[in-house]
């Protein structure tokens, strides 16, 4: 079964199956759909391979991801796969599990496959890895790292709207001594979270204390080990602002084998929202960081690039915005009076 069969059924020529099957607008109305009724018919797949040879595109975008059984990136996969479809591309998925080998093996992969662009979702990946992807001059998308070059797109995360919403609301619920656990340091991501928590605290007058931020590994078992520190620590803390939902969780865990109740005895926040937050006892208060919001933004760079004659020397910035979602791990620091609010009694929750 080929196009030349194709075009027999359909009455056209090869030239308007050839140009039906790559979506080339110009192709009439009344010809496209006698051919896509035969296709149907037929049962017939196109050989992408062969298109790309002929057309020089492949209509393949990758994806670059840190690690598949994050929770934080299968919504990413799920969005950026979806918006490739409508858009008729595939996409090249891999999870490099933060290990450089691999990223560089996928990187090859890509070339191999003639790739059109490029999202890498790693949150902290060495540019030089990347380097066979800038000299072949493929569109690329980083979140927070893309170095100013042509062709390169890059996501910046405005961590501390989000991270200053959630100091003042602990700050409103009369917390003082508030911990931080970052993420690993060696991630820009995770400095920058580090560095909003410590302005923010600033910002409202609260001295961040130096024994109250830990580092943490972004993982549930990272969340664990860093909240048995803060607790191993003369001063205990009565809220603590994670630096991810993972880390999060495991401070609620380390907390119930404590006996530590969550909100009474301690408050937590996380940040990211991933959708296991909403569903964990109790839910999950968290700084939002949508990641299908992420997804978008980053199929659409990629797509504008290429559609642009002139690349800018300097590559395109976007913004993606953080804010708070209230659920129910904070309250009131426990021992504080209830407030007055229009002249009733607030109950403490």
């Amino acid at each position: 079964m080929d196009i030349r069969e194709i075009a027999k059924r359909a009455r056209v020529s090869t030239a308007t199956v050839s140009r039906t099957i790559n979506r080339i607008p110009t192709v009439n109305a009344q010809l496209a759909k006698r051919v896509w009724n035969v296709i149907d018919e037929l049962g017939y797949y196109p050989n992408t391979q062969a298109r790309a040879l002929v057309s020089g595109r492949s209509r393949i975008f990758g994806l670059i991801i840190s690690e598949i059984t994050n929770p934080f990136f299968p919504e990413i996969v799920q969005v950026f796969e979806r918006i490739a479809v409508q858009h008729h591309y595939e996409i090249m998925l891999t999870s490099t599990g933060n290990d450089p080998t691999r990223m560089e093996t996928a990187v090859r992969r890509m070339i191999e496959r003639r790739v059109e662009g490029v999202a890498i979702m790693t949150f902290g990946m060495e540019e030089v890895l990347l380097e066979d992807l800038k000299l072949r001059k493929v569109p690329l998308v980083f979140v927070d790292v893309g170095p100013p070059r042509p062709r390169v797109s890059n996501i910046r995360i405005d961590y501390l709207n989000g991270i200053r919403q959630a100091v003042q609301h602990l700050a409103a619920l009369r917390h003082q001594r508030i911990a931080f656990i970052s993420g690993p340091l060696h991630l820009k991501s995770a400095e920058a979270r580090k560095q909003a928590f410590l302005g923010s605290m600033a910002e409202i007058g609260l001295e961040a204390d130096p024994a109250l931020v830990v580092e943490g590994t972004h993982t549930i078992e990272g969340g664990i080990a860093a909240f048995g520190k803060l607790l191993a620590g003369a001063k205990k803390p009565t809220a603590v602002l994670c630096s991810n939902d993972m880390t999060a969780m495991g401070v609620m865990r380390k907390a119930y084998e404590e006996g530590i109740q969550i909100p009474l005895d301690l408050s937590v926040i996380g940040f990211d929202d991933i959708r296991l937050a909403q569903f964990v006892l109790p839910a999950l208060t968290t700084v939002q960081m949508s990641q299908a919001e992420l997804a978008r933004l980053a199929f659409n760079a990629l797509l504008a690039e290429l559609q642009r004659e002139t690349p800018s020397p300097t590559g395109t910035e976007y913004a993606l915005q953080t804010q708070l979602v209230l659920r129910e791990s904070t309250r009131l620091v426990s021992g504080s009076p209830a407030k007055v609010v229009a002249g009733k009694k607030q109950v403490r929750p």
